[in-house]
């Protein structure tokens, strides 16, 4: 079973295939379960870019949306193996 790790958020890229997916109300209610329920439950997928030194999102935008908004600096992410888009 895959461990989630701890990924600093501003290593994180997030591709241009997400830039038009994202709901703010439904991030508002993310961060607000968020900290009614002590912190995250399912962890955001990234994958590993070694060429630039960053993590790119695979899965988990609103998520790691709300942690943002929330102030947090890292966020806990399952590190997977995907191809590149």
């Amino acid at each position: 079973m895959m461990k989630p790790i701890p990924v600093k958020i501003a290593e994180i890229y997030v591709p241009a295939k997400f830039k038009g997916q994202l709901d703010p109300a439904k991030v508002a209610a993310l961060a607000d379960q968020i900290v009614g329920e002590g912190g995250l439950k399912i962890p955001i997928q990234v994958r590993r870019d070694e060429a630039q030194k960053r993590y790119v999102l695979v899965a988990g935008l609103h998520r790691l949306e709300a942690m943002r908004s929330l102030g947090e600096a890292s966020i806990d992410a399952l590190i997977v193996a995907a191809r590149k888009f």
